[in-house]
């Protein structure tokens, strides 16, 4: 007969293979591949990995042994090696906010341009050494101090932790010249979630006189809001990873602290009222994307018929903390020029490419960079295995674009 340790160990190898099947199983079912990606089985084993690791921070996160995105962090901390050729690299408090300073080694006869980073990750995922060799890559390659802020997430804080953006960009812009930089050469830098916080930062301080005026805003696959989920790209790319329309419906929800419940509501415009929408549709309407994104596109009717209850659970998502790209035109006119980032199989492609439009309305410089990858490639720039042409392309043009201010 078998021992209970036997038994147990046999409990636990079941356990692991279902888990493992069963997600292998989800990610064939459930995930579409980019017919233009250069390297499909690496693209489906990537995020067959992805999955599988929130997967089981999901699992013990229900056993109460740790939180999903602590389990995930720690998976992704342990397997980044930390690269740091060519920088100074030191690690700071602002107040209660943990943040990373990199420093270019070589010599400067002059202060130098500054950058603020906000990492990605929807809140949930991301953290200062999963972003360590690509704030060490834009530093040295753009002979640029970089501030990499590690602001609060997901379980313990939800909105508005972006506030530590807001309060450890202050924090450095009021001195800047004591970390070698030019006040007047800081741009704010950051992908997905980090996108959304430069933009913030940089609406919310207009006309601070106070600071140094922004030199410019690095907005990479930015998401900038969460009123409108039927744009062509919302639509077509609801299955791609690695930003799912389930995995961004949930990330939004625990941020916002809205329950699930009211996803629907949300993805069908239930949830905005008819004065709401007749309001924003001159924003935030398709025919403000270019022609190229709507060829397969077909506009359902929008939005869905109002559901008060749904509003009032929801009805936070209308600020402009929230969704920047519905800011006023007075604020939107003031914002420095922009470097826009968006990829072809992004499911929050369109948000970047609205944006885009309501700067050039108000006669705001921008420049517009678009790469046939998907969202959240540009972390794997420097990963030998994982990496794939466009996660390159994404980080030389933040560089040539840096490098040009």
């Amino acid at each position: 007969m078998l021992s209970w340790m036997e038994l147990l160990l046999a409990t636990v190898c079941l356990l692991v293979l279902g888990v493992h099947v069963w997600v292998l199983v989800d990610h064939l079912l459930t995930i579409d591949v980019p017919p233009t990606i250069t390297h499909p089985l690496k693209f489906r084993t990537l995020h067959y990995l992805f999955h599988l690791a929130i997967t089981w921070g999901t699992i013990l996160e229900k056993m109460n042994i740790c939180s999903m995105p602590s389990f995930f962090c720690f998976i992704q901390d342990i397997l980044v090696s930390k690269k740091s050729l060519g920088v100074f690299v030191k690690d700071l408090r602002f107040g209660t906010i943990p943040v990373r300073l990199f420093q270019p080694k070589a010599a400067s006869s002059k202060p130098r341009r500054g950058i603020i980073f906000y990492h990605g990750g929807g809140a949930v995922l991301g953290s200062l050494d999963g972003y360590h060799n690509l704030c060490t890559f834009l530093a040295r390659e753009t002979d640029s101090v970089l501030l990499s802020v590690g602001y609060r997430k997901l379980p313990y804080y939800h909105h508005p932790p972006l506030c530590d953006c807001m309060n450890a960009s202050i924090h450095f812009l009021k001195s800047p010249e004591a970390y070698g930089v030019d006040p007047s050469q800081v741009v704010l830098c950051g992908d997905s979630i980090g996108g959304a916080a430069a933009v913030i930062i940089a609406q919310t301080l207009v006309g601070r006189a106070d600071l140094p005026k922004i030199r410019a805003q690095i907005l990479i696959y930015p998401v900038l809001q969460t009123l409108y989920f039927q744009s062509p790209s919302k639509l077509q790319n609801a299955n791609v990873p690695f930003l799912t329309k389930d995995f961004m419906m949930n990330c939004l929800c625990k941020y916002l602290a809205i329950d699930p419940s009211w996803k629907d509501a949300m993805l069908t415009g239930a949830c905005m009222p008819p004065s709401v929408w007749k309001k924003y549709e001159k924003w935030l309407g398709p025919d403000n994307i270019p022609k190229m994104f709507r060829s397969k596109y077909q506009q359902p009717e929008s939005p869905a018929p109002f559901n008060e209850a749904a509003y009032l659970e929801t009805k936070h998502t209308l600020n402009t903390d929230i969704s920047p790209l519905i800011a006023d035109d007075k604020i939107i006119a003031q914002v420095p020029e922009a470097f826009i980032v968006t990829l072809q199989w992004d499911f929050i492609r369109d948000d970047a490419l609205l944006y885009k439009k309501r700067l050039e309305d108000q006669g705001v410089p921008v420049t517009w960079y678009h790469v046939d990858g998907f969202h959240g490639c540009a972390i794997f720039f420097d990963n030998k295995f994982f990496s794939f042409p466009c996660s390159l392309d994404v980080v030389n043009a933040v560089v040539s674009y840096i490098k040009g201010l």
